[in-house]
């Protein structure tokens, strides 16, 4: 849902991203689609993007992880072993798995 701020008159002050997307849906409104298409068209491009926002969220904590690995590999020992076993979750693991085979 749009939102907008009000002035002390009562006018709407919209910002940059709402134009842009109001002008989107004017587009799609005069190209034929119906309010229900273009919701839809929204709400997949807004999934695509929280997607993205994620990712980069996940990629943030795995370099976190990976730095305290090999912080901690760097005196290669059984206790470090251990240590590395208990904080790098296996979400971070697959994720090294799959980055070390893209780059072999």
């Amino acid at each position: 849902m749009l939102k907008a701020e009000r002035s002390a008159s009562n006018y709407r002050y919209y910002d940059k991203s709402t134009v842009e997307q109001i002008k989107l849906i004017e587009k799609h409104k005069a190209d034929g689609m119906s309010l229900d298409e273009i919701k839809r068209k929204i709400i997949e491009e807004n999934a695509e993007e929280i997607d993205v926002l994620e990712l980069r969220l996940k990629i943030q904590c795995l370099e976190k992880d990976v730095t305290e690995v090999l912080s901690q590999l760097d005196k290669s020992n059984m206790k470090n072993q251990e240590y590395v076993k208990k904080h790098v979750s296996h979400e971070s693991l697959s994720l090294i798995q799959s980055l070390l085979l893209l780059l072999n």
